[in-house]
């Protein structure tokens, strides 16, 4: 296939033990991954190796005997990914953090330092917590119900990047001689009075190369979509198929739009989870040796988290998935209401429905160039701007980097170098101007305008 101008981004969700109920039962992960600083290191120059964008990691604030085994025991975001700041130069690095179950001062503090400790380098994956039961670990009778969490997102939000711009990029002057350590008039209190929170600030970190952290989002249901396509640099999200894929993209970039951004702004990363083998038999058998250490227990409790750790179990295996009725509404939305009208239009078992969700079997599978082939696919048929890589199987950055990464480059879909130091710079987007800064240029501007008249 031709070569392209657009290059695609890619991303690496590092997630331990795996992402599914079995995964560290293989003969080839190790079993203590998720707590192993050593192993996340050589996942972080692998894929900085690669050229890859930036790596991901995901996170959950409760758990239960039935949590999958990477949940159970697992760094926090931000620790891990400031440690990994310092055996990485370029790649991004990525955190989920909660804003219902956070303050927004103490997560800008976090989020700004991890900046400018990686000169530039961090992104928020902002979500809203769907798991109920985070509300027992943070002193709360109850669990935000949906909208409302969007609602306390967007003014949380609005807050932290307030923060961000409490020190103009010049304020630091440092002058020894005149004893002058900072400019007053580059310092800004913001003073928050809102339906959710009241923070009256300054930051005590300045801005990093980059501005301010990259921000991710991953909502798939209505106000998750406007939510991100208003707010968000770039979103996470998932589908079965390229026309899916296409629609949900088209989507968000009509609603950027009609926030008034540029479809650019905003940055679309479907998630994907490649099997490579040098032959499509051996891609398979990689497949089926993890799918296979997978029990319907397991596979039960897994789907059982998407739907408030509902005990599957009590009902029949073999006929059709159970009418539900609105259970899942206040956690994982769009993605039981996708379970549940799958199940139904396709006349799914409990069985078959179960193993489906704790065993995906994508499109992505096959020899490395038919992997390439189908990412290129996508790509060009404008379905994604890059992808979100999860290893479905052991070893499955490596054999991406090793084998798919050079197919990519040979076709011009990706590159050689990177384009940058920061995580803006080589997702192409732009450095967001400092608020303050930009109405003092604009005043400064207008009275030139005045004094020529």
């Amino acid at each position: 296939m031709s070569n392209h101008s657009k290059q695609l981004k890619l991303g690496a969700l590092l997630h331990g033990v795996g992402g599914n109920p079995a995964m560290w039962r293989h003969p080839d992960t190790q079993g203590d991954a998720s707590v192993n600083f050593e192993l996340y290191k050589s996942w972080v120059q692998k894929a900085e190796a690669g050229k890859l964008d930036l790596i991901f990691i995901a996170d959950g604030l409760y758990i239960n005997e039935k949590s999958i085994p990477h949940f159970l025991n697992r760094f926090e975001p931000i620790s891990l990914l400031s440690a990994l700041a310092s055996v990485s130069s370029n790649i991004g690095l990525v955190g989920t953090l909660s804003t219902s179950y956070s303050e927004p001062f103490t997560v800008a503090r976090q989020f700004g330092s991890l900046d400018v400790l990686s000169g530039g380098r961090a992104g928020w994956n902002v979500v809203t917590s769907p798991l109920e039961g985070s509300a027992l670990n943070y002193s709360k009778k109850e669990h935000p119900e949906h909208d409302l969490r969007y609602r306390i997102a967007t003014e949380y939000l609005e807050v932290t990047r307030g923060l961000w711009d409490s020190w103009e990029d010049d304020a630091f002057v440092r002058d020894k001689e005149a004893g002058v350590f900072f400019d007053p008039a580059k310092l800004h209190t913001l003073n928050h009075e809102g339906e959710f929170f009241s923070v009256k600030g300054p930051l005590n970190i300045a801005r990093s190369r980059q501005g301010r952290p990259v921000i991710f989002q991953a909502g798939a249901s209505e106000v998750g979509k406007n939510y991100a396509a208003k707010e968000a640099d770039a979103i996470f999200t998932g589908h079965e198929t390229v026309e899916d894929a296409i629609a949900f993209y088209q989507d968000i970039k009509t609603r950027a739009a009609s926030f008034g951004r540029s479809a650019d702004d905003v940055l679309v990363f479907p998630g994907i989870g490649p099997i490579i083998g040098a032959t499509e038999e051996e891609a398979e058998r990689k497949y089926q040796e993890v799918a296979s250490l997978i029990t319907i227990e397991n596979a039960l409790n897994y789907l059982g988290r998407f739907f408030e750790h509902h005990d599957f179990s009590q009902y029949p295996l073999d006929e059709p998935f159970p009418e539900l009725g609105d259970l899942g509404k206040n956690s994982f939305q769009s993605g039981t209401d996708k379970i549940k009208k799958d199940a139904k239009e396709r006349g799914l078992t409990l069985r078959q429905v179960a193993l489906q969700a704790a065993t995906p079997r994508g499109k992505f599978i096959g020899t490395p160039e038919q992997v390439a082939d189908q990412i290129e696919v996508w790509f060009v048929r404008g379905a994604a701007d890059g992808f979100m890589l999860a290893a479905a199987v052991p070893n499955g950055l490596e054999d991406f980097v090793d084998h798919v990464v050079p197919l990519l480059q040979q076709r011009g879909l990706f590159r050689t170098e990177y384009e940058a130091d920061t995580l803006r710079g080589n997702l192409g987007l732009q450095i967001p101007a400092n608020r303050y800064a930009k109405v003092a240029e604009q005043e400064q501007e207008q009275e030139q305008v005045e004094a020529a008249q």
